[in-house]
């Protein structure tokens, strides 16, 4: 159960669910997770004023890499950040390239599209989100709590932060791996 690395980037304004839960469920699999702050090593505020303290910064994150997984949050305006961000082009377009995983939850898939990433794969997202995410027929749409395409993973809000968190334990680590992840959280099936 070890030996995978993720990449979480968190910028101001990230929802908390989406970054906390699929940090914790990823690191109960034994996959070594490193929360980067977009702008910094400091604290970083998230949408409902909960601060949580990155582990880095993306800038040094990203000469750590590659990772197994590279994770966008939702929450506004945190993946407006994203979707600004010319640091976080480039980690994806690496990721990308060599068919990385790349997992974007709620409005995190619009740093995807803002970046030019998985065009022409099926995504879902935050209802929303929906319009701006089908804005110029870039993707399929598809309403799924959970949707993967190839190497995307996206999902659709913070209900459903277990759901996808455990479909990317299971895409690296296996099924077996997920399905003990899951067994103590006491999850409705």
């Amino acid at each position: 159960m070890a030996g995978k690395r993720a990449l979480v980037i968190l910028s101001k304004g990230a929802e908390e669910m989406e970054t906390v839960i699929p940090v914790d469920i990823m690191r109960r699999a034994g996959i070594a997770v490193t929360v980067a702050g977009l702008t910094g090593k400091e604290p970083v505020q998230c949408s409902r004023n909960v601060v949580i303290c990155p582990d880095a910064s993306l800038e040094e994150a990203s000469t750590q890499g590659p990772y197994d997984v590279v994770l966008l949050p939702g929450g506004m305006p945190g993946a407006q950040n994203l979707a600004e961000s010319a640091a976080v082009k480039q980690v994806l377009k690496d990721q990308d390239a060599r068919k990385g995983l790349i997992a974007a939850i709620c409005a995190g898939p619009t740093a995807l599209l803002a970046h030019g990433i998985g065009y022409g794969s099926t995504v879902t997202t935050h209802p929303a989100m929906k319009e701006k995410m089908m804005a110029g027929d870039h993707y399929k749409y598809s309403e799924a709590r959970v949707q993967k395409d190839g190497h995307y993973i996206t999902s659709r809000g913070p209900g459903t932060s277990f759901e996808f968190a455990l479909t990317i334990v299971e895409e690296l680590l296996g099924a077996e791996v997920a399905a003990q992840v899951k067994a103590p959280l006491v999850m409705k099936d």
